[in-house]
């Protein structure tokens, strides 16, 4: 446990070449917020997990919060946000919906580890890098990795997104209480 945690402490001090993650993602949410417009969020595989989880603490938040593809997704435009995750730098889908989210006049944030070289990147209002090893990178030196795949990658967005949720909840001024009452209560 101790290795797969300094694993992960250590993206957060790694160098990037964006904005640091944190503020932009919290910024850009309350601002979306602020304009009447809704957050919409996708992802891929494990990465679309961590999504999903944001946009579930979202909600929790008051927010207006939606998974793409979900059956009551409504449209996105142009007070909305998409945040919306490409790992290795892009995939067929993430490119897709990027693009009709710019094209119906939303802003697109997506979060990456490659920001120079991914395809989502050059659809993005901004990008922000998380830099960690995704499933594009490989298997390293060929051993068994205790962090295999995409597993940093992953890992290391379930951390941003709780630390962006603290501070919403401060920048909204959401006391623990509210949050607690938007939890379901069908479990």
């Amino acid at each position: 446990a101790g290795q797969i945690c300094g694993r992960l402490a250590a993206v957060f001090s790694a160098p990037i070449s964006t904005r640091p993650p944190l503020p932009v993602l919290v910024r850009e949410i309350a601002a979306a917020h602020r304009r009447g417009g809704g957050i919409f969020v996708y992802g891929v595989g494990r990465e679309g997990l961590m999504m999903k989880g944001l946009c579930m603490r979202l909600s929790h938040l008051g927010l207006s919060a939606h998974c793409v593809f979900d059956m009551t997704t409504p449209p996105i435009s142009s007070p909305d946000l998409l945040v919306a995750s490409a790992g290795p730098g892009g995939f067929s889908t993430v490119d897709a919906i990027c693009g009709v989210a710019r094209g119906a006049g939303a802003r697109v944030i997506v979060l990456t580890a490659r920001p120079e070289t991914g395809s989502a990147a050059k659809l993005a209002t901004d990008v922000v890098q998380i830099p960690a090893q995704t499933m594009g990178d490989g298997s390293g030196d060929g051993g068994r990795s205790l962090l295999p795949m995409g597993s940093v990658y992953e890992g290391a967005l379930f951390i941003l997104f709780e630390m962006v949720v603290y501070e919403l909840g401060d920048v909204l001024g959401q006391s623990i209480d509210e949050i607690r009452s938007r939890h379901t209560n069908l479990e």
